[in-house]
């Protein structure tokens, strides 16, 4: 996705300072984006991303943080695979690094969702923790109904450790998981906004923005014109049963019509699209639409009655099916 693209080409070009979120952010990535693999019996600590920018970038960490020498290597574009990954290693030293990055913990035991000392870490490396899991395996779709900014990650652990960084920035964001995948979720655009800013992504939070009040100038104005549709269809289907009901009610009283009830309801005729305000104006002398519509329904009633007395449909009679309740 474009979005998702830009906002990772943003993040890896952030210089940080301090050592301590540069840590937090490197750990994360490691944590989100491989594991911790056997080779030759010794610990090896691997990372799978997605562009040549991060790989660039979590190299260098590990360098400048660690000491540590690692090996990159593509892996090419293949059947599901839709663009190629860049495959960090770390062999030599695998274990120290994995123990002083927390991956594991003093039993040698992997860990299972996220280092503690990350978790409750300063603001700028809880958001440090979020930029690593974006940069990792994270997404952007664009606003609208379905807008998300969304993290997979490798447990539920990790999931939760993630909700939880976010309540601690003052965002809230669910935890869930589809068909076998954990994934930490935001919706709602002012958080995700807010996300993005915290992670540093400020050229693109300012291009989401302006895409999110166009679309919600759109849906509006698109609601607008539905409501305005709906209305005008209404009042045509009003105007075509009131004309059919009227010419109606005209047959049945024939001569017995009263002359200003018969003036009304030969002025609905011959103006059948105006409305009751329109008709008014049409009238000799002009008339209110109260006026108008006073009449009409008494020349409705007068001869829905007279019918009844005869035993001979009424005014509805001629109504098409799709009228019958307008």
């Amino acid at each position: 996705m474009a979005l998702t693209a830009d906002v990772k080409d943003e993040l890896t070009r952030i210089e940080v300072g301090k050592t301590t979120v540069r840590a937090a952010e490197l750990a994360t990535v490691l944590r989100f984006a491989g594991g911790l693999h056997l080779i030759s019996g010794r610990i090896a600590v691997e990372a799978e991303l997605d562009t040549a920018n991060l790989a660039r970038r979590v190299r260098k960490d590990l360098a400048e943080l660690y000491g540590v020498r690692s090996e990159v290597s593509v892996i090419s574009a293949s059947g599901m695979r839709r663009s190629s990954q860049y495959l960090v290693r770390v062999v030599e030293a695998g274990e120290t690094l994995a123990r002083q990055t927390g991956l594991l913990d003093q039993r040698r035991r992997p860990i299972r969702g996220l280092p503690n000392r990350l978790t409750t870490g300063s603001r700028e490396e809880l958001a440090a923790v979020w930029r690593g899991a974006f940069l990792a395996q994270g997404t952007l779709t664009d606003p609208g109904r379905s807008a998300a900014l969304e993290i997979s990650c490798p447990g539920n652990e990790a999931a939760m450790a993630l909700v939880g960084a976010a309540g601690r920035l003052g965002i809230a964001a669910k935890a869930r998981e589809v068909r076998g995948v954990h994934r930490v979720v935001i919706r709602e655009g002012e958080a995700i906004s807010a996300m993005l800013v915290h992670m540093g992504a400020h050229e693109s939070v300012a291009a989401w923005e302006e895409m999110r009040q166009r679309r919600e100038v759109r849906a509006t104005a698109n609601r607008l014109v539905n409501f305005d549709d709906a209305n005008l269809r209404r009042s045509a289907q009003a105007a075509v049963a009131a004309c059919a009901r009227v010419e109606r009610a005209l047959e049945i009283l024939g001569d017995e019509v009263p002359e200003h009830l018969r003036y009304a309801g030969e002025l609905r005729l011959a103006h059948r699209d105006a409305s009751l305000d329109e008709l008014g104006q049409h009238a000799d002398p002009p008339m209110t639409k109260d006026a108008v519509a006073g009449r009409v329904r008494r020349l409705l009633a007068m001869a829905d009655k007279r019918a009844s007395e005869r035993g001979i449909p009424g005014t509805d009679a001629n109504l098409p099916p799709e009228l019958q309740d307008v």
